[in-house]
């Protein structure tokens, strides 16, 4: 009778056994979701991201980086800053900036113009005062008339949309190759992008990545062909990196 009472016992400790380290499986698959959600053939093909293109750890699926960038998006704080003390400088800031590009022919008052991670709109209000009226930023906060909403991993804008798109936020990028697909997916053939970027490191807690050379971004700009890198000192940001979408470049659907 001992004997036959111990059996059961053994067999409930097996399965309890099996179940605690099976979880880290379970667990892995729950999460896959979310690393997949916005994977682009670079990424399914698991090729090395560039070692000057560093992802920050601790985030545990999308939803969370998302109601990270939120935090900043939405602080009271933050927005009551954008919209008063920043507001005219960054206007004048960036209309000087915008302006040179005219001169330089990578922006016309007759571009179709996407401001990326544009918060409350500076950069949109700089673009038509200049006479780029046909301009729009998105986040994934909307501020009307200035800023729709959207996600920079999945922008809500058909294939060949813009003319010249810009954008200070890579280093808030995930996925920094999905942020790139996107914009080669919207930009017209011979259109611009613009980004500025920091390669000294200096970016802030909201930061998803970390950039220390221009490589990567010429690695994962496959469809396009630098017009020029150098230097500038734009609100923490040191470096600017100009491309163009070739002319004969192919978008898949």
């Amino acid at each position: 009778m001992k004997g036959i009472q111990t059996k059961p016992l053994q067999i409930s400790k097996y399965f309890v056994l099996s179940l605690f380290f099976s979880l880290p499986f379970l667990l892995l698959l729950s999460l896959r979701p979310y690393y997949h959600r916005f994977s682009t053939p670079a990424t399914d093909n698991s090729t090395p991201q560039p070692s000057d293109l560093r992802i920050r750890p601790g985030y545990t699926s999308y939803d969370r980086y998302i109601k990270k960038q939120l935090n900043k998006t939405l602080d009271p704080k933050l927005r009551k800053i954008w919209t008063t003390r920043d507001w005219d400088r960054k206007i004048q800031v960036f209309s000087r900036f915008f302006e040179g590009l005219k001169g330089e022919g990578l922006l016309s008052e007759d571009s179709k113009a996407l401001c990326i991670g544009a918060r409350v709109g500076q950069e949109v209000q700089a673009l038509r005062k200049i006479g780029v009226s046909d301009s729009i930023g998105m986040d994934l906060v909307p501020y009307p008339p200035l800023v729709v909403e959207g996600d920079f991993h999945n922008q809500p804008f058909g294939n060949h949309t813009f003319d010249f798109e810009f954008s200070n936020v890579f280093d808030h990028a995930l996925y920094p190759d999905r942020f790139v697909a996107e914009i080669e997916r919207t930009l017209k053939p011979g259109g611009v992008c613009v980004l500025h970027v920091a390669l000294s490191g200096h970016t802030d807690k909201y930061s998803a990545n970390d950039l220390h050379s221009v490589k990567p971004l010429e690695a994962l700009f496959r469809r396009s062909a630098v017009v020029r890198v150098g230097k500038i000192d734009g609100f923490g940001l040191d470096t600017e990196v100009v491309f163009r979408k070739r002319r004969d470049a192919i978008q898949r659907s």
